[in-house]
């Protein structure tokens, strides 16, 4: 090619090609979060347990806080909120 076609495709080229790098080491880095999970299994923990933790530090405390609020608030409509007792 010749041209701003050919200069275009180059620059597409380019793009195209570092997405795939950067898909290969996202599944590469997704590969090592699974083998960190599955060791963490062996050892006892919970993975579902261990996944909520990671996205629950993920949030800012507001969010979080309004998510358990929120959460306080639905267990309690439902009847499902646990006693408590002094």
């Amino acid at each position: 090619m010749s041209g701003a076609s050919g200069i275009a495709a180059d620059q597409l080229r380019s793009v195209v090609e570092r997405i795939e790098r950067l898909e290969e080491e996202k599944k590469a880095i997704s590969d090592d979060i699974k083998d960190v999970y599955g060791e963490a299994k062996s050892n006892g923990y919970d993975t579902k347990t261990l996944r909520s933790i990671v996205r629950i530090r993920k949030q800012d405390d507001n969010e979080r806080q309004e998510q358990e609020a929120l959460l306080d608030l639905y267990l309690h409509a439902l009847g499902m909120a646990p006693d408590i007792q002094s």
